[in-house]
């Protein structure tokens, strides 16, 4: 009797165990910890794998919305996953992660059942070389555990190399991405690639500020069958700050596939501290 292949470490990270109606349980894994608590991305994966594993869920997830109200410790928590209108063809979702009796995360989501009609990318995908042209992060750049968990190739905005507190021109961070080992993504992967950038900050200010996201959006302007055909492609990430203001800075990102179809677009809050 043959046994069963071991999960790939982002699958494991984001399971879940039913637990009574809408409640899921969960745990933190050390794969995707970051400086004190979980990467945020894999916190609004699991939020999202939450609703995708509800029995009532309807379509695909068309948007996402993780507020980060405390910290998460390692260890086991609780989602409540619960449909709070469902129409026709979309359905809005209301998502708490709690932990030691106290709320970690909120979120809402809508998912929606999407239809053949005329589109078209009028963003248009940044210049890239190809990722095979582009080396890794060097030796001794993951600080945090959780970069380790992708295959991450810096095109633009790398590491910052001025001294701290040197003004960079702009915020724009570049770079191909795909999981480590290689995952063939679904809609959890795209939440937890939405946020796969540093605090904009860091590169602006040349250095480490105390920063963390407050209230992450994600948009999907894709299917499940569309993310499938992606194969262990990479993807294409871009994201620039465009104001820091009184602690307060924002983020927007584009995530891209090779072939030039824009996947996913996500908006941040994030506070900082100087």
């Amino acid at each position: 009797m043959t046994s069963a292949p071991p999960l790939h470490p982002f699958d494991d990270a984001i399971a879940l165990e039913a637990a009574g109606p809408h409640r899921y349980l969960g745990r933190t894994t050390p794969a995707y910890w970051n400086m004190i608590g979980p990467f945020g991305g894999i916190t609004a994966a699991t939020l999202l794998k939450a609703a995708l594993s509800h029995p009532e869920r309807l379509g695909d997830p068309i948007s996402l919305t993780v507020n980060f109200a405390g910290p998460i410790g390692e260890g086991e928590f609780e989602i409540e996953a619960r449909p709070s209108r469902t129409n026709r063809s979309t359905q809005h979702w209301q998502l708490e992660l709690r932990q030691n009796g106290e709320v970690a995360t909120t979120a809402s989501a809508i998912f929606a059942v999407r239809r053949e009609t005329w589109g078209c990318n009028e963003a248009v995908r940044p210049a890239a070389p190809a990722p095979e042209d582009v080396p890794g992060l060097p030796e001794g750049f993951a600080k945090v555990r959780w970069l380790s968990a992708y295959d991450m190739r810096p095109i633009r905005g790398g590491k910052p190399t001025a001294p701290d507190g040197t003004e960079h021109p702009d915020s724009i961070t570049e770079f191909w991405l795909r999981d480590a080992p290689a995952r063939t993504p679904d809609f959890p992967a795209l939440a937890s690639w939405c946020d796969s950038f540093y605090p904009r900050i860091f590169l602006k200010r040349a250095g480490f500020v105390p920063a963390g996201t407050v209230s992450l959006t994600t948009y999907f302007h894709t299917d499940a069958d569309a993310l499938r055909a992606l194969g262990d492609s990479h993807v294409l990430c871009s994201a620039r700050a465009q104001v820091f203001r009184k602690g307060y800075s924002d983020q927007t990102a584009q995530i891209w596939s090779a072939g030039g179809d824009l996947l996913a677009t996500s908006h941040q809050i994030v506070y900082y501290k100087e």
